[in-house]
C-alpha cells in the first residue's frame, strides 16, 4: 500500500524510495519483526487461556518432550498476522504474484488452524483426516498454480527450468499445474514434518526465505537475470518483499519459540510457511532449486516415507523414530544439538542453492 506514495514523488522527491524493492523489503522485514515482537505476548496469553492443556505431547516420543506439556500451539497466528500486515503495507497491491502467494499462505494456514483446533479440543494427535487435508491443499495449490501459469510468459508458463543449465526447458503443458501443485503441497507438508523441536523449523524457513527473496529479486530484474543467465520472470521481484516479511515475522516468533518454547508454531504456521516457499519457487521458476535449498525439509519428509514404507513392507523400522530429528534424539543428541546442527545444514544447502545461479 505504501508503494502508492511513490506517485507523489514529483512533488516530494524523498517518496521515490517507495519504488525500490530493496527498500520495501527492508521495511517489510522490520515491520513484521516488531509487530510479532510487540503483539506476541498478548497472543500467547490468549492462546494459553483458550487452549488450557495446550498441544498434546506424544507419550511414545522422546521423554524430554513430556516437560513441554501445557505449551500452547497455533503460534502460526503470530507469524501470519505480522506477515499479512507487513505485506499489505509494503508490497505492491497491483502485483498478481503478491495475491497468489497470500492466497496459498492463508489457505494453508486455515487448514493448519483447523487441524490444530481439532487436536487441542480433542487432546489427540488425530486432527483433520489426511485425505481431506491433502485434497483441500491440492485444490488450493492447483488454483494458485493455474493463475501463475496464466500470468507467466508463454515460453516459461508451463515449463520446468533446470539448475546448472542456461537454456534447458522442459515444457509439461497442462501437466505443469499438477507438478507445480505437488511442489507447493510437498513444501507445506515437509515444513510441517520438520516442526518438531523448539526453533527447528523456523530458522531453516527463514534461511530459505532469504535465499528465495534474493532469487526472486534477481529473476524479476532483467539486467541481473541476463548477467547471471537465469530466466527473467517479470514481476517476481515483488516476491522479495514477501520473503522479507517472512524473515521478520520468523525472527519475532523465534524470540518466543527459542528453547524452552513459550509457544509452538503448530500446523497453522508450518503449513502456511511451507506453502509460501513452494509458491515463490513455482513463480520464480526455481522449483528444483527449492529441493536443494530446502533439502532439510526434503530429508525430514523422506525419513517419514521410508519409515512407513519399510514397516509396512518388512515390519522393520529404518530409523529409531521418524521424522529423522527424533532419530538423532534417540541416539543421544540433546535437543539443542539437533536444532543447531540442522540449522548449519540449512545454511550449507542454501549456499549450494545460490551457487546454481552462477554455475551455468
Amino acid at each position: 500500500m505504501l508503494t502508492l506514495l511513490a506517485d507523489f514523488a514529483p512533488q516530494f522527491g524523498f517518496l521515490n524510495v517507495f519504488r525500490y524493492i530493496t527498500f520495501r523489503t527492508g521495511g517489510a522485514t522490520v515491520t513484521a519483526l516488531f509487530f510479532v515482537f510487540f503483539f506476541g505476548p498478548a497472543i500467547i496469553r490468549s492462546l494459553r487461556i483458550r487452549q488450557g492443556k495446550g498441544q498434546p505431547i506424544r507419550e511414545d516420543g522422546p521423554q524430554s518432550h513430556l516437560a513441554k506439556k501445557g505449551t500452547p500451539t497455533m503460534g502460526g497466528l503470530m507469524i501470519l498476522s505480522g506477515l499479512v500486515v507487513s505485506i499489505l503495507l509494503w508490497a505492491n497491491p497491483m502485483s498478481p504474484y503478491v495475491w497468489v502467494v497470500l492466497f496459498v499462505t492463508l489457505g494453508f494456514g486455515a487448514i493448519g488452524f483447523y487441524d490444530d483446533y481439532l487436536k487441542v479440543t480433542k487432546q489427540s494427535h488425530k486432527g483433520l483426516s489426511g485425505k481431506a487435508r491433502l485434497g483441500i491443499e491440492f485444490a488450493i495449490a492447483a488454483a494458485a498454480c493455474a493463475v501463475l501459469s496464466s500470468i507467466g510468459s508463454a515460453k516459461l508458463s508451463t515449463s520446468i527450468t533446470f539448475p546448472f543449465f542456461k537454456d534447458v526447458l522442459f515444457d509439461m503443458g497442462i501437466f505443469f499445474i499438477a507438478f507445480a501443485a505437488f511442489v507447493v503441497v510437498g513444501a507445506g507438508n515437509a515444513v510441517n514434518l520438520t516442526d518438531g523441536l523448539d526453533g527447528l523449523a523456523i530458522v531453516p524457513v527463514m534461511i530459505a526465505a532469504a535465499t528465495f527473496g534474493f532469487i526472486a529479486y534477481l529473476s524479476g530484474n532483467a539486467v541481473f537475470a541476463n548477467y547471471l543467465q537465469i530466466h527473467f520472470v517479470p514481476g517476481t521481484g515483488e516476491l522479495a518483499v514477501i520473503c522479507g516479511a517472512m524473515i521478520g515475522a520468523g525472527l519475532g516468533f523465534l524470540w518466543f519459540n527459542a528453547p524452552p518454547a513459550q509457544i509452538f508454531m503448530g500446523d497453522t504456521g508450518s503449513l502456511a510457511l511451507g506453502g509460501l516457499l513452494g509458491t515463490v519457487a513455482v513463480a520464480t521458476k526455481h522449483e528444483i532449486v527449492l529441493a536443494i535449498v530446502g533439502g532439510l525439509f526434503v530429508l525430514e519428509a523422506m525419513s517419514v516415507i521410508i519409515q512407513v514404507a519399510s514397516f509396512k513392507l518388512t515390519g522393520k523400522r529404518v530409523f529409531r523414530m521418524a521424522p529423522i530429528h527424533h532419530h538423532f534424539e534417540q541416539l543421544g543428541w540433546s535437543e539443542p544439538q539437533v536444532v543447531v546442527r540442522f540449522w548449519i545444514i540449512s545454511v550449507v544447502l542454501a549456499l549450494a542453492g545460490l551457487a546454481t545461479l552462477k554455475l551455468r
